[in-house]
């Protein structure tokens, strides 16, 4: 008789998107064995245990706990925070992995910019370019693996943090996007479709899914969307380059991550997010929410 599968995912106590709780919720609620891997052991790990996960704390770029947490392991999600130690983590991850007796699938967290970069691309973040250098390491490794590459999340601080901020103070939505569209889409249908590939995964090994919202908008198209969801007005405006970066430095975000931020920022002027696909729906049987859903199911968090 077959062993059933036991699941192993990083980043278990979340992050901005808190995309890695919400797979081992949905894993969880499938009747699966679901072993968290968590940074600290705090709250959090508390709540992943309530939901009834093995919650092992670790280090990713530590061989030692990596290779503790991997053990016995079928399938796994690799995840992470936006971190200059990325690339570190995924070799140590994939040395890891040579150990695992049957590691079935190895579904990594990537970015929908890699699909647009080079081995010599210099217009992208340090984050971005990490990933890309993190996509070959893995597929040289020889783990079977399937590749996840979301477009800006609609949790990411570009949209949750400093647009929610905006909104409420003036009924703004100020993104310095210029003329660009994008296609933002939610955590939660990402977390839906590791969860489905984790489940399933020989009918997904070595494929690359890029997952975007339903649809591609402009800076007043998204405006347009939370003020349908909010039912007042919201008017869109795009402050320049130099005025953006100084709503950044207010923020306080560690050097890494504002260069990440800001970068993403500067692509959607170069139309960089303007792509849109079915992946969500074709994997999860439904379409990727809409801005306006989202913001509807969180209408406190703007005011």
């Amino acid at each position: 008789m077959a062993k059933s599968p036991t699941y192993l995912v990083t980043g278990a106590g979340g992050g901005v998107a808190n995309i890695s709780p919400q797979v081992v919720a949905q894993l969880l609620n499938r009747g699966e064995a679901v072993r968290a891997l968590v940074h600290r052991d705090d709250e959090r790990a508390d709540a992943l245990r309530a939901l009834g996960a093995e919650v092992v704390t670790g280090d990713l770029t530590n061989p030692v706990d990596v290779q503790a947490a991997m053990s016995g392991i079928t399938r796994m999600f690799f995840n992470m925070s936006v971190s200059p130690d990325y690339l570190q983590a995924t070799a140590v991850v994939c040395v890891a992995a040579t150990e695992v007796d049957r590691l079935e699938i190895l579904v990594n967290m990537s970015q929908m910019t890699v699909s647009q970069m080079t081995a010599t691309s210099t217009e992208e973040s340090r984050q971005q370019q990490l990933h890309f250098l993190a996509e070959h390491v893995i597929n040289w490794s020889g783990v079977p693996a399937v590749h996840i590459r979301p477009t800006v999340l609609l949790e990411n601080p570009l949209f949750a943090m400093l647009a929610a901020h905006s909104i409420r103070e003036n009924g703004r939505l100020s993104l310095p996007f210029g003329t660009g569209r994008t296609s933002p889409v939610a955590s939660s249908d990402v977390a839906e479709v590791v969860a489905a590939v984790l489940s399933a995964p020989r009918d997904h090994i070595g494929k690359v899914y890029e997952l975007t919202g339903p649809a591609t908008l402009d800076v007043d198209g998204i405006a347009d969307q939370y003020a349908q969801a909010l039912g007042r007005p919201v008017v869109a405006v795009s402050p320049s380059n130099d005025e953006w970066l100084e709503v950044l430095d207010k923020v306080g975000l560690e050097p890494h991550v504002r260069q990440h931020i800001a970068t993403m920022a500067k692509l959607h002027r170069q139309g960089r997010y303007n792509r849109s696909t079915h992946d969500v729906e074709t994997i999860t049987g439904h379409p990727a929410q809409t801005v306006r859903q989202y913001v509807e199911q969180r209408r406190a968090l703007f005011g």
